[in-house]
């Protein structure tokens, strides 16, 4: 008894043993479960069927969700086709910047977008866009690699949007030249917030944010 068995040295025997039930096949009509689905005793062949059930359900549950993350997918890349049509499109240049916040807003349900770029050309110096940004938050755009994503801490960029008070989380994506996903210095930042601590958050995927960033930086290039 100074070494007693224990239920892992049974499981052990069993699944290393498989001839145990040919040799006992009594035992299998004998064996007794509780039922998930309330107290009494169910057999083993009525457990294993009510397992294959959950096991069903759960994969049913996946293909769904599978199908709805599809549906969403293609209505948010159609709603990117049709804006980066109109980015094209625009040929006010002076109006390019506001249009582009608005889009945003709207198109993706964003409750506040704003912006900031430096080294425009003279001509569009005077658009609130151009106004003057620190050089720590140059910096910082030009640190990121990727969006960042989070709570708003009291970030510079903060500043930028309408009603700055409100904002709980918030996106910063960094506004480069060059080909997507190079790392030239920034030039500029666009910031997306929401009162939902939960709308932006650090575990988030930002591929899409990063895509979104590749079209202004594209489209805002022509005011350099």
């Amino acid at each position: 008894m100074n070494n007693p068995i224990t239920e892992d040295d049974i499981a052990h025997y069993l699944s290393n043993t498989p001839d145990f039930f040919v040799r006992h096949a009594e035992l299998l009509a004998a064996v007794q479960f509780t039922s998930p689905h309330g107290n009494r005793a169910v057999g083993l062949q009525e457990r294993q069927a009510e397992m294959l059930r959950e096991k069903i359900k759960a994969l049913e549950q996946r293909i769904m969700e599978m199908i709805r993350h599809g549906s969403e997918n293609v209505m948010l890349s159609d709603k990117i086709l049709r804006w980066a049509r109109s980015l094209l499109m625009t040929t006010d240049l002076h109006a390019l910047p506001s249009a582009i916040e608005q889009d945003i807003q709207n198109q993706f349900s964003v409750p506040q977008v704003g912006m900031r770029l430096w080294g425009v050309a003279p001509e569009y110096a005077g658009l609130t866009v151009a106004q003057e940004v620190s050089d720590d938050a140059k910096v910082f755009a030009s640190s990121l690699t990727e969006p960042f994503c989070g709570l708003n801490t009291g970030f510079e960029a903060v500043s930028w949007l309408e009603d700055p008070a409100t904002v709980t989380s918030l996106a910063l994506i960094p506004l480069r030249g060059g080909a997507p996903g190079s790392m030239t210095p920034a030039f500029g930042m666009l910031v997306l917030a929401s009162p939902d601590a939960h709308r932006f958050h650090s575990g988030m995927g930002t591929d899409f944010l990063a895509r979104l960033g590749d079209l202004v930086s594209a489209a805002l290039s022509r005011l350099k």
